[in-house]
């Protein structure tokens, strides 16, 4: 078992790589004018398919009054449509549209080449690195 302050050092040296990649990361985001929370949602969404407002809030780990505004946003940005739940007419189910989807695309686009990029700076063996130490970030996000 590694020491307390190998651990210590490791962690630091970890975080501190990983905000500044993400903060690099995020710098390359498509000019579209929308809020993390927002791009957020909307990844969400498209990553889990139809979702209510309540299981939204559930998975980006936010109170439901959050979502719902968060939601009344980009509905009048005309990035979602809702629609009546079949198992409950109450509640309304949010989609995103083919302009979120197509906005999603293009910011992701453009931070994946960025990171292209910047692994074409790295050998092949610093690549086979991250590659496997890819599944273990994984794990540590929760994910």
């Amino acid at each position: 078992m590694a020491s307390t302050e190998h651990r210590t050092e490791l962690s630091s040296d970890l975080r501190i790589s990983v905000t500044r990649l993400a903060r690099r990361l995020r710098t390359e985001r498509a000019d579209h004018g929308l809020t993390l929370g927002q791009v957020s949602m909307l990844a969400t969404l498209d990553r889990h398919g139809p979702l209510t407002a309540g299981e939204l809030a559930l998975h980006e780990g936010i109170r439901p009054p959050s979502a719902t505004r968060t939601l009344a946003s980009l509905d009048e940005l005309g990035l979602i449509t809702r629609a009546c739940s079949e198992t409950d007419r109450r509640q309304s189910v949010i989609s995103i549209t083919d302009a979120a989807r197509d906005l999603l695309h293009e910011d992701r686009r453009r931070r994946d080449a960025l990171l292209a990029d910047l692994l074409d700076q790295l050998s092949d063996d610093e690549r086979r690195v991250l590659a496997q130490a890819s599944p273990l970030l994984d794990r540590l996000a929760g994910l």
